[in-house]
């Protein structure tokens, strides 16, 4: 599952809801599914690049190393 997230839709009265699961704040709506699919693949976007924003500027100034996170990341003990 390298590299990947997991987009959750649920039908409602006024079309879907849509959020990324392992992404908190990556919500959206769509009157249509394939809306939906691209609100949130948007969203996923719109959060990462927030959340980097806020972290350079969190670490302004300071001595920190950036590196990528490539290949699977899982929680120790779990395969």
């Amino acid at each position: 599952m390298a590299g990947e997230l997991t987009a959750v839709h649920q039908a409602v009265a006024e079309g879907y809801i849509a959020f990324g699961k392992e992404l908190p704040g990556a919500n959206t709506q769509g009157a249509t599914l394939d809306e939906a699919r691209a609100n949130v693949r948007e969203a996923v976007v719109l959060v990462k690049e927030a959340n980097r924003a806020m972290a350079e500027e969190d670490l302004a100034g300071a001595a920190v190393i950036y590196e990528p996170l490539r290949g699977r990341c899982r929680r120790a003990g779990v395969s």
